[in-house]
């Protein structure tokens, strides 16, 4: 290990592991393992540490300076309350973080939980908004199954993380209120020498080309002459889109990029306008 590295510490297990993972090797960065227990990985061809870390610590460690940027869920950061930067936001992970009650009981708005008991992994976010917003209610803080709280009598409303929101279907529980959303973020330590800071910008120029590509699609199509202004304001691309003339008179061919939450509304107004043969393609990488 070269003391030059940047050192990343990512969770050790679960689905954000996974995640991370999947983009680092995704930008380029071929890692090795080094011992049984998986605790670090050495970039091969970049010069980066993973260390291999509960979700929970990371942000302590960044803040101690024994990494320099952690991936872990903005819900994490919020909760732990150290002194680290926010360097990226990466798209993914996301969820909210929200209070719920039992299914049969009726709401009617914050004041509900004034004197209730509330159970939850994150009494300092939760603490911070009930502040915020005058509710005297009692913080029940446990780790592990929060929504199964009201059902044995622990507490009369749970503030958890909610994603699909099944869990809560299944615990007979409604989510009432959403305090804060989440996803996964790198953050980073305030006291980073200059030569780590170049490493984790060239890091994130990395990062930046995988996720675009993630929420772009290489679009071809042929459409008719006539409607290729029509079209060219759908499809802007990266600058515009690039247009070559058809063996068939009349027509052209037309190559853009369209965003991923945009494609099927983009798809049927290009049906509209005549387009024909539209392939789209996954992008692997994309440098804007």
């Amino acid at each position: 290990m070269k003391n030059g590295n940047l050192k990343i510490a990512v969770q050790k297990s679960g689905r954000l592991s996974e995640k991370s993972l999947e983009l680092i090797e995704e930008s380029g960065i071929k890692l090795t393992q080094e011992g049984k227990l998986k605790l670090i990985s050495v970039g091969q061809n970049f010069p980066v540490e993973l260390l291999f870390l509960r979700d929970d610590d990371i942000p302590q460690y960044v803040a101690d300076k024994v990494a320099d940027i952690g991936i872990v869920g903005e819900n994490e950061v919020m909760e732990q309350d150290k002194p680290v930067d926010i360097a990226d936001r990466l798209g993914f992970a996301k969820c909210r973080l929200s209070l719920a009650i039992p299914q049969d009981i009726k709401y009617n708005g914050l004041t509900f939980f004034i004197g209730k008991k509330i159970a939850t992994s994150y009494p300092v976010i939760l603490e911070k908004f009930l502040k915020e917003k005058k509710i005297n209610a009692e913080i029940h803080e446990i780790s592990g199954s929060v929504e199964i709280a009201p059902s044995i009598g622990l507490a009369d409303a749970i503030f958890d993380i909610v994603s699909s929101g099944s869990t809560l279907i299944s615990n007979r529980l409604k989510e009432v209120e959403i305090v804060t959303r989440s996803e996964a973020v790198i953050i980073s330590n305030r006291e980073m020498t200059s030569e780590k800071k170049q490493i984790l910008e060239k890091l994130l120029f990395r990062v930046h080309s995988v996720l675009n590509a993630k929420n772009n699609k290489y679009i071809l199509l042929n459409a008719p002459n006539g409607n290729l202004d029509k079209i060219i304001q759908l499809l802007p691309g990266m600058k515009s889109p690039t247009i070559m003339p058809l063996a068939e008179k009349g027509w052209s061919s037309l190559h853009s990029v369209v965003n991923e939450n945009d494609f099927w509304q983009i798809i049927e107004k290009l049906k509209e306008y005549g387009a024909q043969g539209i392939l789209v393609i996954p992008i692997e990488k994309m440098i804007v």
